[in-house]
């Protein structure tokens, strides 16, 4: 009984905030909607903000399904690209759901962003180890993360001004020509940049050290190499 109430409001929940004009919803409306007493609400959910963050895990789960299943390719830039993609047409297609889920409001994120951004660094840590970034994959997925989220609410948000999908495949490719290599590194040609290539080579020692879970080093020797090789990896080029 306690589950399907539970389920029951998270449903009338998700409901209400994808017909709602600005994504905002009340717990008394709610509560009249799933037939059941505020008590009910919060002790399922503690508070407004719990149960919005459920609501958004609730409806996000199918996305993140898509990306859990869609096992990966040979070609980790390629993913990365549609992983980019995809991003944004969940939130064209979720909008209110989108909104909430980026709000500054919510204090604690939901667990489906950390999970968002775990597979993309995972994309980026097989890219690395290709030699396909030309920074750590930590800071890579901070980057994309931003860009990606900073399109998608652009998109949904003002639609007027940005209503055009092609802004969003434009700054996908300035970033990802910034933070990825055109080839692997060791395919590059012998006129390549010597400079331009150790970033590189240290963002792929990085993920290669840690695929290996540090290769004979101890933890403690592990954790000191990876910090060394993400730095040089991370250094500005100047310019």
């Amino acid at each position: 009984m306690s589950t399907s109430t539970r389920t029951r409001i998270l449903e009338v929940a998700a409901a209400l905030v994808r017909e709602s004009p600005d994504g905002d919803i009340s717990t008394r409306a709610v509560c009249e909607a799933a037939k059941v007493g505020a008590p009910a609400l919060y002790r399922h959910f503690g508070d407004k903000e719990g149960l919005l963050s459920a609501v958004v895990d609730h409806g996000f789960e199918k996305y993140l399904a898509t990306k859990r299943e869609r096992g990966e390719t040979t070609d980790a830039v390629e993913d990365l690209r549609r992983g980019w993609d995809s991003h944004v047409a969940f939130a064209l297609d979720n909008r209110n759901l989108y909104r909430l889920m980026n709000s500054p409001a919510m204090r604690t994120p939901p667990a489906a962003a950390l999970e968002s951004h775990r597979i993309l660094t995972g994309d980026l840590e097989r890219a690395a180890a290709q030699g396909r970034i030309r920074v750590a994959p930590e800071l890579a997925a901070q980057m994309i993360m931003s860009a990606n989220v900073g399109v998608a609410l652009m998109l949904v948000s003002r639609p007027a001004t940005f209503d055009d999908i092609e802004v969003s495949h434009r700054v996908r490719d300035a970033l990802y020509a910034t933070v990825l290599t055109p080839k692997p590194v060791q395919e590059e040609s012998p006129s390549a940049s010597a400079d331009a290539e150790v970033p590189t080579v240290a963002a792929r020692l990085s993920a290669l050290l840690r695929k290996e879970h540090g290769a004979g080093l101890s933890t403690a020797e592990a954790a000191l190499m990876k910090e060394w090789l993400d730095r040089v990896a991370n250094v500005r080029p100047e310019t």
